[in-house]
């Protein structure tokens, strides 16, 4: 069995999950701005999530982008994202390893999705021409890079948020061990 054949089958569909048909087209287009270095080559050795990860990774901008990096010097920490290019589109309903029910692809981080668009927060390291060093990814090397933005505690950061099917798996978990009320952490940093 080839590798292509290998991966291909390591994000086929679980038992449980849901596919459909894609349609023929595109509704528009983009540009890849570079790409991610990581120490990951298979998804097997990928953290489940960038909050799992402390490596240090490196996004290579093409240069004709490098220009757009001007001015980040100073920043530390940065939104990245990246195009899970080797995940599947078909799946709507999938089946997490760690979850005992299917869950909606929309309810779900998992790069399994008709855009497989990821995002992560990442600590900027430094900064050596068009190569910036961060610490926080989660992905395979060589994933194609599509944007770097500045992360703004003041407007980005929702400590108030919340995932309802956390929430809901947290309190059956804590009414089955006899325990009273949810986690802090129900939708927090580490929710897949």
């Amino acid at each position: 069995m080839s590798e292509a054949d290998r991966e291909t089958e390591a994000f086929g569909p679980r038992p449980g999950e849901t596919s459909i048909d894609l349609p023929e087209g595109y509704d528009a287009g983009l540009y890849f701005v570079g790409r991610v270095r990581t120490p990951w080559t298979v998804r097997a050795e990928c953290p489940r999530n960038s909050a799992q990860s402390d490596a240090v990774c490196t996004l290579e901008v093409d240069p004709r982008f490098a220009p757009a990096l001007a001015n980040l010097a100073g920043t530390s920490h940065l939104i990245v994202l990246y195009w899970m290019d080797r995940a599947p589109r078909n799946l709507v309903a999938q089946q997490p390893r760690h979850a005992p029910r299917a869950r909606g692809t929309f309810a779900l981080r998992s790069p399994a999705r008709p855009n497989p668009i990821a995002v992560s927060v990442v600590e900027l390291l430094g900064i050596d021409g068009a190569a910036l060093s961060v610490r926080g990814l989660d992905c395979l090397d060589g994933t194609p890079l599509l944007d770097i933005k500045p992360y703004f505690a003041s407007t980005d950061a929702k400590p108030q948020a919340r995932v309802g099917w956390r929430e809901a798996d947290a309190a059956s978990e804590a009414d089955a061990s006899g325990a009273t009320g949810i986690s802090d952490g129900a939708g927090g940093r580490d929710a897949p």
